[in-house]
């Protein structure tokens, strides 16, 4: 419990540094992301509706990714409880407007309770997205999810930022990429990518390094051109996600010296035709503690929904979720770069 404590400070004090380092009018010379988008039509930015709840189950995973913005790994120990399990689940049946319950992590498979959310959130209606890295799916004690996914037919949406080995393995880690073709096969095992079956894989591009995703669409083209002819397997769509400047990326790019060049790049690359599709405007994203934000982005910064306390899941209503100002911060500019990035991918593509 201890050790627990101290690392959610530790959690806490680097997300108020990270904060202060984005928020730096020296290192971001052209000002708050606020700034940028007061004189477009979308000035404040307003949550429109409601119809994704994205929870994060927490920060144990499998891997150690670089361009990591939850800072997960193996070491972490925060996990969701049963009790914010069932939270989640009673507010499904009291927001019916909800249609997708959207599982993250972390690995999110590893959080001893997944599979029961999984189960309730399917038999209530609910489409269910469970953002995978692929490789969790082989581990001692996980060999059983291919056949729980297909089962409850959960989208499966897995990051794979290469189909070359080399690239992935840059990224993920030594032998990641072979794992993940060995899990992708799995799935296609079970109809997976399969557009006649609705079992829908899709796979997420980041780039390695600090570049901007390419064109979303005919990246897809040479993925499955390559997937297929190199290893046999399919998916059904490719997302491009831009890396946000957060967390482990975020370190990355101080070390290398290269975060106020990467601000720059998003900044010169601001697009105010994204802001209409960002995923905020749609979404509430619930911690592994049951504390509200806007986004995943938001919750590893530690910037609340609203501009007071934290609000509890348990304690929110539809009516004030729905029109409610979202808050933002220098790192949206990942966002509302090019053709912008969201967890379905490009925005404007």
């Amino acid at each position: 419990m201890l050790k627990t404590l101290h690392r959610q400070g530790h959690s806490l004090a680097a997300s108020a540094e990270q904060l202060r380092v984005l928020g730096d009018p020296q290192r971001v010379p052209e000002g708050h992301f606020a700034e940028r988008i007061a004189s477009t039509q979308h000035a404040p930015l307003l949550a429109r509706s409601l119809d994704t709840l994205q929870i994060n189950l927490g920060r144990v995973c499998n891997q150690t990714c670089t361009h990591c913005h939850v800072d997960a790994g193996p070491d972490r120990r925060e996990a969701m409880s049963r009790s914010t399990a069932e939270e989640v689940i009673a507010f499904l049946k009291r927001v019916p407007s909800i249609r997708t319950l959207d599982i993250t992590g972390g690995a999110p498979e590893m959080n001893p309770h997944f599979g029961w959310l999984v189960e309730q959130a399917a038999e209530s209606g609910r489409q269910v997205i469970d953002r995978c890295n692929l490789t969790i799916l082989l581990a001692p004690g996980f060999t059983h999810l291919p056949e729980l996914l297909a089962r409850y037919r959960v989208t499966v949406i897995a990051s794979l930022p290469c189909y070359l080995e080399q690239n992935c393995d840059a990224q993920r880690g030594d032998g990641v990429f072979e794992k993940s073709i060995r899990a992708i096969r799995e799935l296609n095992r079970r109809g997976y990518g399969d557009p006649s079956t609705g079992l829908e894989l899709n796979l997420v591009y980041n780039p390695v390094g600090s570049g901007l995703p390419p064109n979303q669409a005919e990246l897809e083209d040479r993925y499955r051109q390559e997937l297929a002819s190199r290893y046999g397997i399919r998916f059904n769509r490719l997302f491009t996600i831009t890396n946000m400047p957060i967390s482990r990326f975020l370190d990355d790019l101080l070390r290398r010296e290269e975060y106020q060049a990467y601000m720059e790049k998003l900044m010169e690359a601001f697009n105010p035709s994204t802001l209409d599709s960002l995923m905020c405007r749609s979404l509430v994203s619930v911690d592994w503690q049951g504390f509200l934000y806007d986004c995943d982005f938001n919750q590893m910064l530690g910037l609340p929904l609203g501009d007071g306390e934290p609000l509890a899941l348990s304690q929110a209503t539809e009516a004030e979720l729905i029109g409610r100002r979202i808050r933002t911060a220098n790192h949206c500019y990942g966002c509302t770069a090019g053709c912008g990035s969201g967890c379905q991918g490009s925005l404007t593509e």
